[in-house]
């Protein structure tokens, strides 16, 4: 029989790209250092993508216990428009060290909603090709280069 590892990691950035947190969901003994980053243990399942019907939308969820602390972030997260990263990597067996990343994704909250046993944080893809929205995205000088002006570009 065969042993795997398998742990997902996500990190949370706000449109300034700024570091909201880094998660991972196998280790609970101890923080398990990922891309150079460490990463705290935090329960959660991550539902990967899924596609509509017509295969116009893909969408995925995460899953927390629902407490004040994780509404508070799910919620934050969707209100200041950031952005997640989800890595899926497969882990050494023996020493549980990363061995080789699955897949990477990335992802921007879009709805949360709560019951008495979860909170589930929505994630859709940047470009919704349903209703053809596109979110509010900040320009950083670190991805496109010099700016003469920073702001808000929205999608009228």
């Amino acid at each position: 029989m065969t042993l795997e590892a398998i742990t997902t990691f996500i990190f949370f950035e706000d449109d300034a790209g700024a570091d909201q947190g880094r998660y991972q969901n196998s280790n609970t003994a101890d923080t398990i250092t990922f891309d150079s980053n460490p990463y705290a243990f935090l329960p959660f399942i991550y539902n990967g993508a899924t596609k509509s019907l017509g295969g116009d939308n893909i969408e995925s969820t995460l899953t927390f216990a629902n407490n004040q602390l994780s509404l508070a972030k799910a919620y934050e997260a969707v209100e200041n428009f950031w952005s997640v990263r989800v890595d899926t990597v497969l882990m050494h067996p023996s020493t549980f060290l990363p061995n080789r990343t699955l897949t990477t994704e990335y992802w921007i909250p879009s709805s949360i909603s709560y019951n008495v046993e979860g909170v589930q944080l929505s994630l859709s893809t940047a470009i919704d090709a349903v209703t053809s929205a596109i979110p509010n995205k900040v320009l950083r000088s670190k991805d496109v280069g010099a700016l003469p002006v920073s702001s808000r570009i929205a999608n009228v």
